[in-house]
């Protein structure tokens, strides 16, 4: 599927750059891999004709692009019900229910996030992973960004690993904590586990914020800002710190249950059966209009229930 062609002049400032170096700059909108596979597949002219990705140009050619749609995701499209939280002609924004998976993968090649995605809007399927800024472990629940376009979609691709997209969590975790805090530490896969990350000094680095919003008598209840994105970036991090997640069933460790806990406390905690984590908002400026967007999902059904019984188990003994 063809695009409307785009047409410029190369600036004179940019003489003596490579071709797909120039193009890099002249449509930001585009990544340079993808510019320099639509060089290589002919779909760029300069004054008429075709160059190389190293060819330099000289200033004030006609450059000519091409955009190619290309199919980039082979998953089949199915009928399943997404909870739209925003949407507009650019990007979208899921809000994820836990036990969805985002990606088709092995053993999960039907009925994911992404199969959903490509029945309510099929354009994606030319776009990267179907138009999927970032992803979100089966078990969170919360707040998912999709790019509609693939302009949209290589700006928000951007604006993540500029951290120019804020994104907010709420947690629980074991134990007390005295106070919010930074956590500055590397993540990369385990040594031993491959299927698990570990925080490790030849890891990438991965900072992620915290405050405390409540707390209880052996868990507490959290808010979460990333700095960056790594694989179970936040559930590694308080893992680490000896607080894992309540539920988390890679990361956690025993069952933290208070003396005295009522049943009705024993049976929620043994019942709630995933990482207590919830991608509760996220905050950016629209790629394409430049206005800012800020939306919000409140906690689904199972994460609410959890902090009401906390809670009243806590009042119990004041």
């Amino acid at each position: 599927m063809a695009l409307e062609p785009l047409e410029k002049l190369v600036p004179l400032a940019l003489s003596g750059q490579r071709l797909d170096q120039a193009l890099a700059q002249m449509f930001p909108e585009y990544s340079r891999s993808r510019l320099k596979a639509w060089i290589l597949k002919g779909s760029v002219t300069v004054d008429d004709r075709e160059m190389r990705p190293r060819d330099a140009v000289s200033g004030g050619e006609r450059i000519v692009v091409q955009p190619q749609a290309e199919v980039s995701v082979t998953s089949a499209p199915e009928p399943i019900a997404l909870a739209i939280a925003y949407e507009d002609d650019d990007l979208l924004i899921v809000n994820k229910p836990a036990g969805l998976v985002v990606h088709p993968g092995t053993g999960n090649t039907r009925g994911t996030l992404m199969n959903g995605l490509l029945h309510h809007a099929p354009a994606l399927e030319a776009l990267p992973r179907a138009g999927i800024v970032h992803r979100l472990d089966k078990d969170t629940s919360g707040l998912l960004l999709v790019g509609k376009s693939l302009t949209a979609h290589t700006a928000l691709v951007r604006a993540l690993a500029d951290r120019d997209i804020s994104r907010h969590y709420l947690a629980v975790c074991c134990g007390v904590l005295t106070g919010g805090g930074k956590i500055d530490a590397p993540i990369g896969r385990h040594p031993v586990d491959r299927l698990r990350m570990s925080v490790q000094e030849s890891g990438k680095p991965a900072i992620t914020h915290f405050r405390v919003k409540e707390r209880f008598r052996a868990h507490t209840y959290i808010s979460v800002q990333l700095d960056t994105g790594r694989t179970h970036q936040i559930r590694v991090h308080f893992a680490h710190r000896r607080n894992p997640l309540l539920g988390d069933p890679v990361y956690g460790g025993r069952l933290a249950i208070p003396a005295g806990a009522t049943e009705a406390l024993i049976d929620c905690l043994r019942g709630f059966r995933r990482q207590a984590l919830h991608a509760t908002q996220l905050s950016f400026t629209h790629p394409v209009s430049g206005l800012p967007i800020e939306v919000e999902a409140p906690l689904p059904d199972d994460f609410a229930r959890l902090i009401d019984v906390l809670r009243v188990d806590a009042a119990a003994v004041e």
